[in-house]
């Protein structure tokens, strides 16, 4: 779950939380036991996929504050087999953000998914539910979809290139003068740690320029033990 709605009002500065809030997410991630990797979602769309069962995956997101929120950490963790949810914490504006995401069709390549993001009680912004489909291949990743966003629907697609366990390049769009076209790459730095960063060109007059980045890292919680490659240093998807 990727996609944040852009948040209108004052942007007031929290420096010391922000600080502490990555020197926190920092000392856990190196005091945590090693877990396997997973690739994450696109730039700006949600994506059809779920968290494998029992997987937390932290992450750190910094973008320009015109996408959202600028400085925000997220949690994302896998249920069962076939539900997941995300809770964003942003820091400037204070806020949580909430999204969940049902799997339809889990059984690659055809992948189908319910569900909403960008559920923010505590600025009154109301969920956004969408329904999207994907076909995935061992390199090609394929998504369409719409999500319900205010008063109107929007499209959204998405395509990744798997060119190797380590290194994807992505690109995405959803529709909308508000939103953005986007264009990017992930490294699976380790099998525990990737990062992702991205351009986003603005679908309004001026396509204006914006930048994010964001860094996970992925720890198992439960369920099933992934199985080690045979190749000994092979990073997984």
């Amino acid at each position: 779950m990727a996609k944040n709605v852009k948040k209108i009002g004052g942007f007031g500065h929290q420096r010391i939380n922000i600080a502490a809030a990555i020197i926190l997410l920092l000392i856990s991630l190196a005091n945590s036991p090693s877990a396997m990797a997973t690739t994450k979602g696109l730039s700006q769309i949600v994506t059809p996929d779920l968290q494998p069962m029992g997987d937390l995956s932290l992450s750190l997101q910094i973008q320009d504050k015109r996408i959202a929120n600028p400085y925000q950490l997220q949690a994302e963790l896998g249920l069962t087999r076939w539900a997941e949810m995300a809770v964003f914490r942003g820091f400037q504006p204070d806020e949580w953000i909430f999204g969940t995401e049902i799997g339809l069709l889990t059984k690659e390549p055809y992948l189908l998914s319910v569900g909403f993001v960008n559920w923010s009680p505590h600025l009154d912004v109301d969920p956004q539910p969408y329904i999207e489909a994907g076909y995935y291949t061992e390199h090609h990743k394929v998504i369409v979809g719409a999500i319900h966003a205010g008063y109107k629907n929007e499209a959204i697609l998405g395509y990744a290139y798997d060119f190797n366990e380590r290194w994807r390049v992505q690109v995405d769009f959803q529709s909308g003068s508000e939103n953005s076209s986007t264009i990017g790459f992930t490294c699976n730095v380790t099998r525990n740690f990737q990062f992702n960063p991205a351009l986003y060109v603005n679908n309004g007059p001026k396509h204006d320029l914006f930048g994010y980045i964001v860094f996970t890292y992925t720890f198992h919680l439960w369920g099933d033990k992934q199985v080690e490659r045979a190749v000994p240093n092979a990073l997984p998807k």
